[in-house]
């Protein structure tokens, strides 16, 4: 398991409220959040950065979007949300494992791709 802050929330070494899991990811909530609601979709395989992901992640990256539709299901936002991978320390990476972050709650920019 990765020796990043959520390699231990899924190892259980730090525990964490879950929002959802499966045997695939977790899900839990920003602890700076960005958003009224802001959650982390994090796989369980650790991978430090998506363009880390190859051929074999494939199915797992499709997951993590299906995922992510869920999650805004069960928190009533899939009408509205933001998805948003940061890859590498200057697009705001700090922590090197893959995850997303699904915003929602407020209305967002318009032009912020």
């Amino acid at each position: 398991m990765s020796d990043t802050i959520f390699g231990k929330i899924i190892a259980g070494e730090i525990p964490t409220p879950k929002i959802y899991e499966d045997e695939h990811c977790i899900c839990i909530n920003d602890i700076a959040p960005q958003a009224p609601t802001h959650v982390l979709i994090i796989p369980k395989k650790p991978i430090a950065t998506l363009a880390d992901a190859d051929q074999t992640d494939q199915a797992l990256l499709g997951h993590l979007m299906l995922a992510a539709g869920n999650v805004a299901r069960q928190l009533g936002v899939e009408n509205a949300f933001r998805l948003i991978v940061n890859n590498g320390a200057d697009a705001g990476q700090t922590v090197f494992h893959l995850h997303l972050h699904l915003l929602a709650g407020k209305a967002f920019e318009e032009g912020m791709v």
